[in-house]
């Protein structure tokens, strides 16, 4: 009789603590801290790989940045501009990718930002169609936010 107090009390707590972390995670939704000036400036580097602005794009990335995607890795600003800038600029002209995810959190300093997207869309004759991931470290640089590091991964 004791074991079976024991093991209601357990279920009980379990029930207790799982209703209210379901709650918290109602609460803090899929969308956080989107209304920061760290979030904005991911928004603002989003639509300019979209809309094909070089010169905004690079200007809201850190001098140093770092960018890993596909297993390759950018080192600087100037690394990715001349690069892998323009084929992202051209990729996401020719897809739609829709937020499904933003989260951003300020540590002082620096925030970060995490991000999930469904893209689709065709690009050189190939269907897409994917869930992407984005991380993004962004980094307060003379009072303005800069892009410090970029993840992606699909």
């Amino acid at each position: 009789m004791k074991i079976i107090k024991i093991i209601l009390s357990l279920l009980v707590t379990t029930s207790i603590l799982a209703n209210a972390h379901g709650d918290k995670s109602k609460e803090q939704g899929l969308f956080k801290g989107a209304d920061t000036p760290a979030a904005k400036v991911v928004v603002a580097f989003h639509l300019a790989l979209k809309t094909g602005d070089k010169k905004t794009a690079r200007s809201l990335l850190a001098d140093d940045v770092t960018i890993y995607e596909g297993g390759r890795v950018e080192r600087s600003a100037n690394e990715y501009a001349h690069h892998h800038m323009l084929s992202d600029m051209k990729y996401l002209a020719a897809v739609d990718s829709k937020i499904l995810e933003h989260q951003v959190t300020v540590l002082g300093d620096t925030a970060i930002s995490a991000s999930r997207t469904h893209t689709v869309g065709t690009y050189k004759g190939k269907d897409r169609n994917y869930q992407g991931m984005e991380t993004m470290v962004l980094e307060k640089q003379s009072g303005e936010w800069k892009i410090k590091h970029i993840h992606w991964s699909h």
